[in-house]
């Protein structure tokens, strides 16, 4: 039965930005000044995958290089010009232009955006249990507990919980 409080369509902008502005801990949340997420897919109740509408401020990025365990993510650019990070380097990204990271590959990314315009993206990802990030750039991994985000060290130690 549907939600009757989850509206049937919304003007993506009208959804507020994400107060929290990352889950990592610091030092790295703080590398995250500059993005701002509208979780779209939660607005409608969605619990298989999220749906991020992400604007990116002139030299910021959209995470830590990273890749997924279970968790398949997808990209499709609506405006500027960043540049995608992979295992295999750097990828000039344009409108209209789309990227997916399957899970398990440990193809680690990210976007860039290293020009003086804002960039606008969506992102959709997974929401599968068990899912584990890894870094390969940063001491930092991620486990997926009970659907919220835990950070550790890659020697297992866990990071001071973020206030």
């Amino acid at each position: 039965m549907p939600d009757p409080a989850a509206p049937v369509a919304i003007e993506a902008l009208a959804v507020p930005v994400r107060a929290k502005k990352s889950n990592y801990p610091e030092p790295f949340a703080s590398m995250m000044a500059g993005r701002e997420k509208r979780a779209l897919g939660d607005v409608f109740g969605l619990s298989n995958f999220g749906v991020n509408l992400t604007q990116l401020a002139p030299n910021a990025m959209s995470a830590l290089r990273h890749a997924h365990s279970k968790q398949d993510e997808f990209i499709y650019i609506l405006a500027g010009h960043p540049t995608l990070e992979t295992d295999a380097g750097q990828t000039p990204l344009a409108p209209g232009m789309c990227a997916g990271f399957k899970a398990g590959t440990g193809n680690a990314h990210r976007l860039l955006n290293t020009t003086t315009e804002p960039v606008v993206y969506l992102e959709v990802g997974d929401r599968t249990p068990g899912d584990e990030g890894s870094y390969p750039d940063d001491d930092l991994q991620a486990l997926l507990v009970e659907g919220r985000w835990q950070f550790v060290h890659k020697d297992g130690t866990p990071y001071a919980p973020s206030r």
